[in-house]
């Protein structure tokens, strides 16, 4: 997380959390003449997988309003910016130890700050966390990562698991009773993702229409 995005989040935390949410992380996005700050909350203690225990669009709306307003006063960006609220959605941004210690056993796609064995991106399921050490089975094989050295992480969403794509046999063909036989000449991985909800965007100078 930029040092700019840290700063953010810390000053913005307690606002969230008095509207009974929980501010994940942030994304600052300087842009020449402008910038995208955006905000991802969630919901304390509710499964991601839950129907309807996740944030609503009005939940978005609300810290919208607060955050915005404290921004006005704290004047934390200079010039222009759009804000941004967001739900953290199926591939949720990772930004901290404690939320890939959360999701352990799950895959992850990581960017590094700086390159690691040759590797400056990869994706691998998390295996464990000690400290800030990050630990992931890459292609079959261990490897770690120094939390500090990571830019950007989301999770990797079980398409299939999710029934948003078929299931796959060992060769890689549909699974599906009747389906083995049939060669395709399609990816059967979606391509489309699911949208979290969002709240109206915001710039410096007042509220535009939402995407």
């Amino acid at each position: 997380m930029a040092d700019k995005a840290t700063t953010i989040v810390e000053l913005l935390a307690p606002t969230v959390e008095a509207l009974g949410l929980e501010l994940l992380g942030a994304e600052y996005l300087p842009t020449p003449g402008s910038a995208v700050l955006r905000l991802y909350i969630d919901r304390p203690g509710a499964d991601p997988e839950a129907e309807g225990q996740g944030v609503t669009i009005e939940d978005c709306e609300a810290v919208s309003r607060e955050v915005s307003a404290q921004m006005d006063v704290e004047d934390p960006i200079s010039g222009h910016y759009t804000l941004e609220v967001s739900s953290p959605g199926i591939d949720r941004p990772l930004f901290t130890p404690e939320q890939f210690a959360r999701f352990a056993g799950q895959a992850a796609k990581v960017g590094l700050k700086l390159p690691q064995d040759g590797r400056r991106r990869l994706q691998g399921r998390i295996t464990g966390v000690e400290g800030d050490t990050i630990a992931f089975e890459v292609d079959g094989q261990p490897f770690t990562v120094a939390f500090d050295n990571i830019d950007k992480a989301r999770l990797v969403p079980d398409w299939a698991a999710l029934g948003l794509a078929p299931a796959k046999d060992r060769s890689g063909r549909d699974a599906r009773p009747g389906k083995q036989k049939k060669p395709s000449g399609r990816d059967s991985r979606s391509d489309k993702q699911v949208k979290p909800p969002q709240a109206n965007k915001r710039t410096a100078d007042g509220p535009s229409s939402s995407e």
